[in-house]
């Protein structure tokens, strides 16, 4: 592959070369993730108003990872730039595919109105909320691969929603047994964003059937001790600190006399 093949062309050529359902959900997880540009019909205000055309009975719409690409097939024309889980939901809601990167990207290729129905439901499945006490946690064992990485890539997009997670594996009272991820010091409100990131990461990991439990801690609690002892810690970006302004021409503060 070239180095100038986009995320989702690169997802692309895997799952055509590998043929399974592992490397075809990466596709469909960096089509939710990816920045896309839609083709717009004539410019209303505020209103985003498809261009659609029509292949055996089924529309589509037209939208591009690149605005070269879109311009390279459409020319100058009106746009919008939204993300892909929110174009999955527009499209979903009026029965529409996706035209992709049409015509000469890697990725070029038509979404049925089913496959973007299937993404924007994935997308829009809550987490139970259910609550369990805790009685023992343990290392967290032997766990697959792919969610391992999966996490790693829905973590490594939530900077700045908490300090850090640790993934631990615990015994409950009346003795079942499972993991969790422990979120400590999460920025109040961002916890369902926290949650539906490691169900779309159990999902996109093929391991949909699978149960991971999350829960979010202040760094005091003893919990959020017990797990930093036992668990495996995720490390969550955080954003760059700003730098101190230096007046031009200056070496520092001025002296003072």
């Amino acid at each position: 592959m070239t180095s100038d093949h986009t995320p989702l062309d690169r997802a692309h050529l895997d799952a055509e070369a590998s043929g399974g359902d592992s490397a075809r959900l990466t596709f469909f997880e960096r089509l939710a993730e990816a920045e896309l540009h839609l083709l717009l019909e004539e410019a209303e205000g505020d209103t985003i108003t498809p261009r659609l055309f029509e292949v055996e009975g089924a529309r589509y719409a037209l939208a591009f990872d690149l605005p070269e690409r879109l311009t390279a097939f459409a020319g100058a024309a009106p746009t919008a730039t939204l993300s892909g889980r929110r174009l999955a939901g527009m499209l979903a809601a009026e029965g529409l595919g996706l035209g992709l990167n049409l015509e000469d990207a890697p990725s070029a290729q038509l979404l049925e109105p089913a496959s973007i129905a299937w993404l924007s439901e994935t997308l829009s499945h809550a987490p139970d909320e259910t609550e369990h006490r805790i009685e023992a946690v343990a290392p967290p064992g032997a766990l697959p691969e792919r969610l391992l990485v999966a996490l790693d890539g829905k973590l490594g997009l939530a900077t700045g929603l908490a300090r850090n997670a640790y993934l631990a594996a615990v015994t409950y009272a009346g003795g079942g047994r499972g993991h969790i991820l422990g979120f400590v010091d999460a920025v109040p409100g961002a916890e369902p964003d926290l949650a539906r990131a490691v169900s779309e990461a159990l999902v996109f990991s093929g391991l949909d059937a699978g149960q991971l439990d999350v829960t979010f801690l202040r760094a005091q609690a003893p919990l959020a001790a017990r797990l930093a002892r036992q668990g495996l810690r995720i490390e969550i970006p955080q954003p760059a600190a700003p730098k101190p302004v230096t007046p031009p021409g200056s070496d520092g503060p001025p002296r003072l006399r």
